[in-house]
């Protein structure tokens, strides 16, 4: 298999990661949306990352969809736990850390791609908004799990959960532009750094 994309997105890099936790081998490509669109698109005409490229050539787009596959055809066993309640917890993390990096990479897009004359102030202000609004929320779901005593999210081992908040304030930081004070979300930034000390993380660095 092969994994497309560039590591400081935060959805390739949760693929890219996952995949390690599950023992699974890959070779990564890194290949630019931008600076490398056509030779993108002969792969994958949507020109979307993550691209997972299976061993028989068809092409798998979207992070979670990938890690359903990866879990459900491929390792045989899932990074979310199997507890009902647990299990809609996850998806509550899982969904916030996505919202933190989707507005994160549409600010990006926006003021990074967008000629300055041509970007909108009220929607960049409404995604700063949003932004802001769900590392809130989130920095409350992990705080109260770690007044509880837990180390990780939802039990001993790091999961699901764990990998995709960890790496959503990963990629908040690796885009710091002054709108995010490190020293309003102590429990992301505790949580960050316990799962960036991991072989998995440490294997799938961003530069």
């Amino acid at each position: 298999m092969e994994l497309i994309g560039y590591l400081d997105s935060p959805f390739v890099r949760r693929v890219a990661i996952t995949m390690q936790f599950l023992d699974i081998p890959y070779e990564h490509r890194e290949l630019s949306i931008f600076r490398n669109y056509e030779e993108f698109r002969a792969i994958n005409p949507m020109v979307k990352v993550p691209t997972l490229v299976l061993d028989d050539g068809e092409v798998l787009i979207d992070s979670g969809l990938i890690i359903d596959y990866l879990e459900s055809q491929v390792a045989s066993r899932s990074l979310m736990p199997v507890d009902k309640e647990q299990y809609r917890d996850a998806l509550q993390f899982i969904g916030t850390a996505l919202i933190v990096m989707e507005k994160r990479a549409q600010l990006i897009y926006e003021t990074g791609q967008r000629p300055q004359e041509k970007q909108h102030g009220p929607w960049i202000e409404r995604l700063q908004q949003q932004l802001t609004g769900a590392l809130e929320i989130l920095e409350s779901m992990v705080a109260a799990r770690a007044e509880n005593g837990c180390y990780w999210l939802q039990g001993d081992q790091p999961g699901q959960a764990d990998i995709t908040a960890a790496v959503a304030w990963r990629f908040i930081m690796h885009h710091e532009n002054g709108l995010i004070d490190e020293n309003d979300h102590p429990a992301l930034v505790a949580l960050s750094a316990r799962a960036e000390a991991l072989a998995e993380f440490l294997a799938c660095p961003v530069t």
